[in-house]
């Protein structure tokens, strides 16, 4: 481990899993036999919000799994869950991406290539953060490689044909460096772009600080580099200089030209916008896929790998659920990050419309507990729960879930009981 932690996250449980993988999904298989199970243990996740406390509903008939049990000639079981699916125009074996990591001092080092290469291995999409070409450059000299080229290449070596993807973010103000254009007319790059495996990212904000831009804490050295650039103040002490980046200015017309412009000029890579959890979230999706947008992603309140004032951390922002069930049925892929790091909450994002969740601080400490492992052991435990959860549901595969399977505390049956007169009995 290198010191990297995460207050406020269930930092050991991922840690756990990133070392033992799917053993962790049940208790410790040593108390079988003495232990009795119940809600309320502490193996529970304690709720953090209302995508928490939502509970999973099965129902008692299940029309879907006599369908599956008539195609398969014997009864369904969980192995048979099909996860599948196409995120953001990307083949993926499981409906689970990379998020975009703010905190650039640890995307850039080892944590980040570690991500990378699992990442690759696993053939999810991954995306690389903004900051990450504004700081750390995007060429360097001879024998020496920049972060971005650096984690590009240790996931294409990776990944298999045909899966996976990365997707490269960008925000307004980063459009000075250039960031897409450099990596759409690089080299080194091509395998990625004729293969259909490229994307770049709109990004409008973020879940950690809804309506500002990126931050990053910076040395005087590169406070001085970047100061033509970006807001560069000294406001922290002695702990280094505070570079701000604007969030950009979107209206409804500005988000759709920014689409179109994308589309315009890089024919061959796939477009996503990222979405700070704001108030009118619903609206803002509609408009992206409208645009054209191949995926929309949501970053829930609870959301952040990067550094933000503490004012923001609890208090401002929709947290995730709310997001979801305001853009209520999406018309386009939608992807929901923000404290994912096990199956249950995954699932829950995916009966509430989502078609893929992202990794953020969860996937940071498991490359930081098992740089070569961890990432892949945290995603096989996530399948797995994955998988019970949505064949528990009756169905058998992620895109088959819907809101129904949700129960939201405190919410009125939206089912009228049954009579006999309207189940066929008599009295």
């Amino acid at each position: 481990m290198t010191g990297v932690h995460a207050p406020g996250f269930p930092e050991a449980a991922v840690r756990a899993r990133a070392r033992h993988g799917t053993a962790e999904v049940f208790p410790a298989a040593d108390g079988y036999g003495q232990r009795l199970f119940g809600a309320g243990g502490e193996d529970v996740p304690e709720p953090t919000d209302d995508l928490d406390a939502a509970r999973l509903v099965p129902p008692v008939f299940m029309p879907q799994r006599l369908e599956k049990l008539i195609d398969l000639a014997r009864e369904p079981i969980h192995d048979d869950v099909e996860l599948t699916t196409t995120i953001g125009g990307f083949r993926s074996p499981l409906p689970v991406y990379v998020s975009a990591f703010g905190s650039t001092r640890i995307a850039a080092g080892d944590a980040g290539l570690a991500t990378s290469r699992q990442a690759g291995r696993l053939g999810i999409p991954m995306v690389i953060g903004e900051n990450l070409v504004p700081v750390g450059g995007y060429r360097r000299a001879a024998g020496s490689e920049s972060p971005i080229l650096a984690r590009l290449r240790a996931y294409a070596a990776e990944c298999p044909p045909q899966l996976g993807g990365v997707v490269v973010q960008q925000s307004t103000e980063d459009a000075d460096s250039e960031v897409w254009n450099l990596v759409y007319s690089d080299p080194s790059v091509r395998e990625l772009v004729e293969s259909g495996r490229l994307a770049f990212e709109l990004k409008t904000g973020q879940g950690a600080k809804p309506g500002l831009g990126g931050m990053t804490v910076v040395d005087a050295a590169d406070a001085a580099r970047l100061a033509d650039r970006f807001a560069v103040r000294d406001v922290l002490g002695d702990g280094g200089w505070l570079r701000c980046a604007t969030p950009g200015t979107f209206t409804e017309e500005i988000l759709r030209q920014q689409v179109r412009f994308m589309r315009n000029n890089f024919p061959r890579a796939r477009v996503w916008v990222k979405f700070h959890p704001g108030r009118d979230v619903g609206h803002a999706a509609a408009t992206a896929w409208q645009a054209g947008a191949d995926a929309v992603t949501v970053d829930g309140a609870q959301g952040g790998t990067g550094w933000a004032p503490r004012a923001f951390l609890g208090q401002v922002g929709l947290p995730l659920g709310e997001c979801l069930r305001r853009i209520g049925t999406p018309t386009g892929c939608l992807l929901a990050s923000g404290r994912i790091w096990e199956g249950g909450r995954a699932v829950k994002a995916l009966a509430a419309g989502a078609t893929a969740v992202g990794l953020g601080r969860a996937a940071l400490l498991a490359v930081d507990t098992d740089a070569e492992h961890g990432l892949v052991r945290l995603v096989e435990a996530l399948a797995l729960e994955a998988r019970l959860l949505v064949s528990a549901l009756g169905r058998y595969t992620a895109a088959a879930l819907t809101p129904d399977d949700l129960w939201w505390p405190g919410s009125p049956a939206t089912t009228a009981v049954p009579t006999l007169d309207t189940i066929g009995g008599r009295a």
